[in-house]
């Protein structure tokens, strides 16, 4: 074992009663790896989680989901989610337990290479708002050419259902502030502007049927605009509005990352 550090939680509140301690990080044994944390990822749930007594969660816990780093140790006969690994190379992870860490030992299906193209920094956010949206196009079935309702496009989310929905050819009209609408145009989207008359102003942009709605913010109005404009039930989904997805039969997941082969082969329309 070596010894690191790591942030953890000894009581339930803010992140201000957290402690930075040093740990020990157990050797890789199949089917793990060791990472030498180089960023993580910080994220609503981090502080949210730990906010107050939730079932199923004790104390102390490590703090952080998300992690970008590199590869110090390799349990035999291992391969991480994305293929083949070794000693010294850079991998991403999500759904990891304390990645507030200097190093520590992680499931290796847990982790993926990471892209070139990202530093440290941008990659350690990757895989919760990349994986949502993933999730999101999913499982409303988006397909090439249609057009689809995004509420909460600048968000981070948002701003990845955006790159990965150009990427495929769906055409997507972005809820955000005035503020924020260059931000949706620079991503792809076609942005609208919140507030009341939404569902005129979505009609309007997008000139067709809206095929499928994605609700990334959770309020009413993202709802009752989804539930106006899309004929299809089945093709709403929410990650905030749990509340109204039970009572109005539309679709809700918690930011669930797909199975590693799904990650690997893209979303399929």
């Amino acid at each position: 074992m070596t010894l690191a550090k790591h942030w953890i939680a000894r009581s339930w509140g803010s992140p201000d009663g957290w402690d930075l301690v040093e740990h020990e990080v157990p050797r890789p044994r199949s089917g793990e790896v060791t990472v030498r944390v180089l960023a993580a990822g910080v994220n609503p749930a981090d502080a949210k989680h730990v906010a107050a007594p939730r079932a199923g969660a004790q104390l102390p816990t490590a703090i952080g989901y998300e992690i970008s780093g590199v590869v110090t140790a390799v349990g035999p006969d291992t391969s991480i989610g994305s293929g083949a690994v070794r000693v010294g190379d850079e991998v991403v992870a999500f759904r990891v337990q304390g990645g507030y860490a200097t190093e520590l030992t992680i499931p290796a299906e847990k982790a993926f290479a990471k892209p070139t193209t990202l530093r440290h920094a941008e990659a350690a956010n990757l895989l919760l708002a990349g994986t949502t949206a993933a999730e999101m196009l999913w499982v409303t079935g988006a397909r090439p050419g249609e057009t689809i309702l995004l509420h909460g496009a600048s968000g981070a989310v948002g701003v990845s259902v955006l790159q990965q929905a150009a990427l495929r050819g769906i055409r997507v009209i972005g809820t955000a502030s005035a503020e924020r609408s260059d931000a949706v145009r620079g991503f792809g989207g076609t942005p609208v502007r919140y507030g009341p008359g939404l569902a005129e102003r979505v009609r309007e942009a997008a000139g067709v049927e809206i095929a499928a709605a994605l609700d990334a913010v959770g309020t009413d109005e993202a709802v009752d605009v989804s539930l106006e404009l899309v004929r299809d039930r089945r093709r709403i989904v929410t990650i905030a509005a749990m509340a109204r997805a039970a009572a109005d039969g539309i679709l809700a997941i918690a930011g669930s990352m797909p199975d590693s082969a799904r990650f690997r082969d893209g979303i399929r329309g």
